[in-house]
């Protein structure tokens, strides 16, 4: 057996020759610029991270990053941001959660650090006070300002304290739940609907307002900006359709990160290099600390991109085709999706182009054609786990259904199988050829999922 290089340099080289496996994965990392694919493949190769939790896990962090300070203009009157909502599903065990947490890790730092200068400025706020109340009363003394703590992350939170939190960042706030299960099951815990209404609506970055009793109570954001992002298993998932999720298209605003498959792997030797955690984090202090103008208000006035004619060519063919597609779509839950999609297109582009601007591949003076046609890939991917996840839905009943011989076969099917390899294993039950590719022909997309042409997944 060849013994791995377990230096730094070793590592990199091994990643970079690493990746041309990966772009064989379910993700297109081939999105991203070489910097954050180099992080991509470093932990996937040295801390076992799975690429589609990583990459998504990134791509989001990204987004909250930029915030309210870049929009894209899609028409005259229609301008887009990159808010995203996303779910990281598996089994548990699938290592969901390290991604994630090493993704937004620089926010949590950001947080700290904003912690202890809120303390710190709060304790000389209440020292001043306390001086001035022992001065002359009569003396004209300015009072001074009391100081506010900006957050970016929030967990498990009502939408009220949501709104005062985000008033004091308006760029971005980030919703991390690491149990996704438990943000549904909080949505009707004050008043039934009231919470579901308020994240259908935060999706669209439409205004919060607040009215309370008092000057210091009244809320009022005129573009909200808060990401969603936290696990799910996949036992579970159909939770996410109860009530009227399908019907009020709140499940088409979540896009679903499904690897293709996942094998527990041998744990290693390889140490993360040392500058692959600082590389992320530079790229997003620098999205973190972007300047940005606000009007008299206080309101973010964002830069606004617009795309270059060839990109706007390319998007508008995109849009054609997908119309097209919804034509042909019975399904009303993936014409839904669809229909989503085209808004996504543009958070998208827009993501991508900052993204490869923070990473000096590109600039950011408008939205170009290889950012469309990046987005266009992405778009393919999110429409693939979508599918994905329709089909786990509906597939306890349609396992039901099957015949005891069936039931047999599919038990011994493995996770992942070629059409030869699924006949071979039919064949040893006496289901002829042409019986087992009829079944598997009829169950794609209940317990079947079509990774590729002659591969295939079970769902469950």
């Amino acid at each position: 057996m060849k013994e791995k290089n377990i230096t730094a340099e070793g590592i990199i080289q091994e990643a970079l020759e690493y990746n041309a496996k990966l772009t064989d994965s379910f993700f297109p990392i081939e999105i991203f610029p070489d910097k954050i694919k180099e992080i991509i493949t470093t932990t996937n190769l040295c801390l076992n991270f799975p690429v589609d939790y990583i990459s998504a896990s990134l791509f989001f962090a990204i987004s909250i990053g930029i915030g309210n300070t870049h929009v894209v203009r899609v028409k005259e009157t229609w301008e887009e941001r990159c808010i995203l909502y996303i779910a990281l599903i598996g089994r548990p065990g699938s290592n969901k959660s390290h991604p994630l947490s090493f993704a937004i890790q620089p926010f949590f730092e950001n947080d700290t650090a904003e912690a202890i200068k809120f303390k710190q400025l709060y304790k000389k706020y209440e020292e001043l006070n306390k001086i001035l109340k022992k001065t002359n009363e009569e003396q004209d003394i300015i009072t001074p300002q009391e100081p506010i703590q900006k957050k970016i992350i929030v967990s498990d939170i009502t939408p009220e304290s949501l709104a005062f939190i985000h008033e004091n960042n308006k760029k971005s706030i980030c919703l991390y739940v690491d149990e996704l299960a438990s943000w549904f099951k909080n949505f009707n815990r004050y008043s039934k609907g009231s919470e579901e209404q308020f994240w259908l609506s935060r999706y669209s970055g439409s205004p919060i307002i607040l009215d309370r009793r008092g000057a210091k109570n009244t809320i009022s954001i005129q573009h909200s900006f808060i990401g969603v992002i936290g696990t799910i298993q996949q036992g579970i998932i159909k939770d996410l359709a109860r009530g009227d999720r399908t019907q009020n298209g709140f499940l088409d605003r979540i896009l679903f990160v499904i690897p293709n498959k996942i094998k527990k792997q041998y744990w290693n030797k390889l140490q993360l290099p040392q500058h692959i955690a600082p590389m992320w984090n530079n790229i997003l202090s620098i999205l973190i600390n972007l300047e940005y103008a606000t009007d008299p208000n206080g309101e973010i006035v964002p830069i606004v991109l617009s795309y270059s004619t060839e990109a706007e060519a390319t998007l508008i063919d995109w849009q054609h085709k997908n119309v097209d597609l919804c034509e042909f779509e019975n399904n009303e839950t993936m014409l839904g999706i669809y229909k989503k999609m085209e808004t996504y297109i543009s958070r998208f582009s827009l993501l991508i182009q900052m993204m490869r601007w923070v990473c000096d591949e590109s600039d950011k003076k408008q939205i170009d054609q290889i950012s469309i046609l990046k987005a266009i890939e992405l778009v393919k991917y999110f429409c693939n786990t979508a599918q994905k996840v329709q089909a786990i839905i509906l597939s306890t009943s349609a396992t039901e259904e099957l015949s005891s011989i069936q039931k047999v076969i599919c038990q011994n099917l493995p996770n992942t199988f070629t059409t030869a390899e699924g006949i071979s294993i039919a064949q040893t039950y006496e289901m002829p050829e042409r019986t087992f590719k009829e079944f598997l022909k009829n169950n794609v997309n209940t317990i079947f999922s079509k990774d590729k042409h002659g591969l295939y997944s079970k769902i469950n």
